[in-house]
């Protein structure tokens, strides 16, 4: 999978996804909030700038309880980026698309 992923991961397949060599930038957010919104643009900013250098995917935290609950996201919209499997940054809350590849570039 690569690029923007729509709809519903399966725990299997995002586990196999975050343990592989291109960092995975995750968004976890749920459709009726308007903060999780208002980052899938800024999300695609931030794809387009890095290119393949980074996969972005979105989990919506109510259909996919499981994965919320093992990394510990307790509030929406949370983007965590997975580098091998481990990770290495996160932050709640809507940030500019700048602001989020500058504070990423390094694990990159």
């Amino acid at each position: 999978m690569h690029g923007w992923a729509n709809g519903e991961l399966i725990m299997g397949n995002f586990i196999k996804l975050i343990n592989g060599e291109t960092p995975v930038l995750t968004d976890f957010y749920a459709t009726w909030c308007a903060p999780c919104q208002a980052m899938s643009p800024i999300l695609k900013q931030v794809k387009n700038g890095l290119e393949d250098k980074i996969t972005v995917v979105k989990i919506d935290v109510d259909k996919n309880q499981a994965a919320a609950n093992r990394f510990n996201v307790r509030g929406v919209p949370t983007l965590v980026l997975f580098k091998k499997g481990q990770v290495v940054w996160r932050k709640s809350g809507v940030m500019p698309a700048e602001q989020i590849m500058t504070e990423i570039q390094p694990f990159l």
